[in-house]
């Protein structure tokens, strides 16, 4: 089979290799899949430079999720061959991937490839962020980097609730979409001074809470937007700048900063819990009230490719990699 591997952490156009290797076979608790679409995420781009919380055991595949049809299960696994799941593992960018039957999700079989790729990475952290932040009705939320796909999974999913978000961009162009997703309010922070704008919107109470996924300065304006006793969840660090704290806001109003991670969350949610996640996230993503944009797909070969336009700035949806 075909698949991606690299051999040494880097960045992905210098490290990236299309290999030929043996079809693995699924063992005890195991599940191999025929691998339709798998998507792009900041995180793999990460793995693959050894900047990520997982270190890659080298040589290694890249991926962390995608979307397929089981092509044979492993002893003690009671899941039907030929049923179309999404799954999580390390080595989604490849033909057949080996993956524990703990981390497949079974699809409808109607679910286009397209959106069940989708369905781990993005939705999950939205999901569990919302739930764990405790949020209500008429609430505010900021996002910053809120043009990314992450950003509009949660305007999606907030706005259903009744929380009202606003998000930072640093293009006009991106506006319009978001508003129609259900934001409040976008901010273009090349334009606006964001505290001033988030006191505006909330008639001068501040909000609630962020989800930071950008570091720097604009996450600094972002706490700076927050009321007494906000918090912010950092979940990226796409600026790779440090976010410059004033300590005076931390204690004086007593604000909270929380990392959040989902390979930490998942393992740590308890069980009914994450089948509630799975099964609202399928559910909302097969009737189409919530809606995954998809940017492009580019065949396994060429992925580089795909990894390079992945990183480009004003994407409208996800960079695909498929094998169909």
């Amino acid at each position: 089979m075909k698949s991606i591997i690299f051999e040494k952490v880097g960045r992905p156009e210098e490290v990236l290799q299309l290999k030929e290797i043996p079809t693995p076979t699924p063992a005890a608790g195991e599940v191999l899949v025929k691998v339709m679409a798998s998507p792009v995420n900041p995180s793999d781009v990460m793995f693959v430079q050894g900047m990520y919380g997982i270190r890659p055991q080298l040589p290694s595949g890249a991926g962390f999720e995608g979307c397929g049809i089981i092509e044979a299960v492993g002893q003690g696994v009671n899941l039907p061959v030929g049923s179309r799941v999404a799954f999580t593992t390390i080595g989604a960018w490849s033909e057949y991937a080996v993956v524990s039957a703990k981390a497949i999700f079974p699809l409808p079989p109607t679910m286009p490839f397209e959106v069940g790729a989708q369905i781990f990475v993005n939705p999950f952290t939205a999901w569990a962020m919302l739930h764990d932040s405790g949020l209500q009705q008429g609430q505010w939320l900021i996002l910053t980097a809120g043009g990314s796909t992450f950003a509009q999974l949660v305007i999606q999913m907030a706005a259903a609730k009744g929380i009202k978000v606003i998000c930072t961009v640093r293009r006009d162009s991106q506006t319009e979409q978001l508003l129609a997703l259900g934001a409040a309010a976008v901010v273009n922070t090349e334009k606006e001074f964001l505290p001033k704008r988030a006191k505006e919107l909330t008639n001068g109470a501040m909000a609630d809470c962020c989800f930071d996924a950008t570091s720097g300065d604009v996450s600094a304006l972002a706490l700076s937007s927050l009321k007494a006793k906000g918090k912010m969840f950092v979940y990226g660090m796409l600026s790779l700048k440090e976010t410059p704290v004033n300590n005076g806001l931390l204690i004086f109003k007593g604000l909270t900063i929380q990392g959040f991670w989902l390979t930490e969350w998942l393992s740590s949610a308890p069980r009914e819990v994450r089948q509630k996640a799975a099964q609202e996230i399928i559910a909302l993503l097969h009737d189409g009230t919530l809606k995954v944009q998809v940017a492009a797909t580019y065949p396994l070969e060429n992925t580089v490719q795909a990894v390079t336009d992945s990183e480009k700035e004003g994407r409208s949806g996800k960079i695909l990699i498929t094998t169909y």
